[in-house]
């Protein structure tokens, strides 16, 4: 028999002259250059949530080098350069116009890695993630290419120290202090909030979406807590991606056979459990998409059944910021997100059976892990929770017809008299005359405000900007003037964001949904009980009709795009503008605002219900 390689050479040559080249420059072995190939990919970018990743990166890649040849237990493949997506610094841009390329840097990192996994063929890969969007960006390429793939997280940074108080400071802390009369206290606090590398400490989105990841089975469970600068990410962690790597090949066994309906609800739980950032209502559905279900809320949890588990059954679990006390390095130390997961499987919340990268179900890596019991302090037992209910809540009514308006209860400071918010609306057409108002004249805002801030959503920014310029300062007014100021919006939140907050109300502005029709002084209710966001001005048939008809023809003289929605002046946001898709669809780019689902996903309902054994009046099947 011929030898393969010289007939693909000799017939190619073109084509196998650089792919020789590349295998003598990265020290691998030219006869496998026609096997499958196998690579690392990270990201880069201008903060300090990137600095770390790319000596992870260069690890892992030793790592997988070593373990490349043709002799027993060796990967017989062709190794890749690695590659990298480029990202942007959240903290940096809120508050800016560059804001409005946050999100859409999800979707450039998913276009970037899905060139590269198509074009380059890997058979493996092993992703270094950092930051918030260009993780979920990468699991949704890695969804779609769905050949083996693991993830491991940057990591978090450590808290800064004020040096006066000895108090942690976070990006947040920083944020916070910006009315601060005190211009020296503000200096102080900016220069030791964010010390050191890695991504944002708290619990806010890219911990979130980390332990979500972790939770549905892609990352393993120990690698998401531990700090940025943790020597264990470049001693240890590389050799165990490349191990199970390897072990995901021979078995076959790729995403689209762990990112499954149970595994995407079990990582919605945690992500109740933690407080987490309102953003995973975002996430969770591009990255269902991805996985090849056509829409979250009817294929993996509807809207109903999220509501109940996080008002009766799913409690919060952590104290940690921004709603609490300790960052993602507290949970490390008392044993990381595991043990948040074992408390959840224990108190029978998770489905411990589904799959997960490392070879094993999800219970069997929790047990393997020798996973330590909760704390109490850091993270709490399902018995006696940090607080009794999900930090989450989605909301329909006349302001929310999507039933997409998200709500992070674990951050609300107050207001909420009978689980019912009632407040006059203050309007901004854009967060820009938000911050110039907070900023220029902070007393004109009062007890009981309902802020609305449109224009901002996924095509009318365009790009869905996050908010955590305003509702910090909102949150400091509140603080010193001992009053209620909530916050509506159809942008969305950091995850560092507290108080009464209500994002991604839909349908949005640009497309002339409700919020578009509120006016100054308007009553807005939030009841809770109900579960609804109202303005009670707009159920009179009279008034909708007059107010719709006005917006309709403010955006007819303007050439059908209504002249409060943001300037789409370049490609990446003109493309926004014209394919983005609602939130409740993940709020990403998708030509003619259809859901592309590559390949429809078989029925693999398992029944599996949470069940809270702490709680049994709690439960209810659905």
């Amino acid at each position: 028999m011929p030898n393969p390689r010289i007939v693909l050479i000799d017939r190619h040559p073109g084509r196998s002259a650089q792919t020789i080249g590349l295998a003598q420059v990265l020290g691998a072995d030219p006869e496998l250059i026609h096997e499958p190939s196998v690579g690392v990919v990270g990201t880069k970018g201008d903060s300090q949530c990137y600095l770390g990743v790319m000596a992870k990166v260069d690890a892992v890649h030793a790592r997988l080098g070593s373990r490349i040849g043709k002799g027993e237990g060796q990967l017989r493949a062709r190794l890749v350069q690695p590659e990298y997506t480029i990202g942007i610094s959240d903290g940096i841009r809120n508050g800016t116009r560059e804001m409005r390329y946050s999100l859409i840097g999800r979707e450039v990192t998913h276009d970037a890695l899905c060139e590269h996994l198509e074009a380059s063929g890997l058979a493996g890969t092993i992703a270094v993630v950092a930051c918030d969007k260009p993780p979920v960006g990468a699991l949704a390429a890695l969804l779609e290419h769905n050949q083996p793939a693991i993830l491991m997280s940057d990591g978090p940074i450590h808290p800064g120290r004020d040096p006066d108080t000895g108090e942690a400071l976070d990006v947040v802390s920083a944020f916070q202090v910006a009315g601060h009369p005190d211009a020296a206290y503000r200096d102080r606090i900016a220069c030791h909030a964010c010390p050191g590398i890695g991504s944002c400490g708290g619990m806010f989105t890219y911990n979130t979406m980390q332990t979500f990841i972790g939770a549905v089975g892609m990352q393993p469970l120990h690698m998401v807590a531990p700090a940025s600068d943790d020597p264990r990410r470049v001693n240890e962690f590389p050799g165990e991606l490349v191990d199970h790597l390897a072990n995901l090949i021979k078995e076959d066994l790729k995403p689209r056979d762990i990112v499954v309906r149970d595994s995407l609800r079990n990582a919605m739980i945690v992500a109740m459990a933690i407080g987490g950032s309102t953003n995973v209502t975002l996430h969770a559905p591009e990255i269902a998409r991805a996985a090849g279900y056509a829409d979250f809320w009817r294929d993996i949890i509807t809207p109903e059944e999220f509501n109940y588990l996080s008002q009766h059954v799913i409690p919060v679990l952590t104290d940690a910021r921004p709603y609490g006390k300790y960052s993602m390095v507290d949970i490390d130390r008392v044993g990381g997100v595991q043990v948040i997961v074992r408390e959840l499987l224990e108190a029978g919340l998770l489905n411990g059976d589904v799959m997960t990268c490392t070879g094993e179900t999800l219970r069997a890596q929790v047990a393997r892990l020798g996973t330590r019991a909760v704390d109490g302090t850091v993270i709490h037992p399902v018995a006696k929770p940090y607080k009794p209910t999900g930090g989450l809540r989605v909301l329909g009514g006349n302001l929310s017809p999507d039933f997409s308006a998200i709500l992070k209860l674990a951050g609300v400071e107050g207001g909420l008299e009978g689980n019912i918010f009632r407040g006059r609306a203050r309007v901004f057409e854009g967060e820009q005359s938000l911050i110039a108002a907070l900023d220029r004249t902070p007393e004109i805002f009062q007890d009981h405000d309902m802020v609305v801030v449109r224009y901002e959503g996924p095509s009318g920014a365009p790009g869905m900007p996050e908010m955590l310029d305003p509702t910090s300062r909102i949150t400091t007014l509140c603080r010193e003037r001992g009053i209620v100021i909530a916050l509506m919006t159809d942008a969305r939140f950091s995850g560092g964001s507290v108080g009464l907050v209500i994002g991604h109300v839909g349908p949005e502005a640009a497309l002339g949904g409700p919020i578009a029709l509120i006016e100054e002084g308007d009553e807005i209710v939030a009841d809770l009980n109900r579960n609804e966001l109202t303005c009670p001005a707009l159920d009179d048939p009279a008034t909708l009709a007059q107010r719709k008809a006005a917006w309709q023809q403010a955006a007819a003289n303007n050439g059908g795009v209504h002249p409060n929605c943001g300037i789409a002046d370049t490609r990446l946001l003109h493309r926004a503008r014209h394919t983005a898709v609602p939130a409740t669809r993940g709020g990403g780019l998708h030509p003619n605002r259809e859901i592309w689902v590559r390949e429809p996903r078989a029925a693999d309902r398992s029944g599996f219900v949470p069940m809270n054994k702490h709680r049994p009046e709690a439960n209810k099947a659905f």
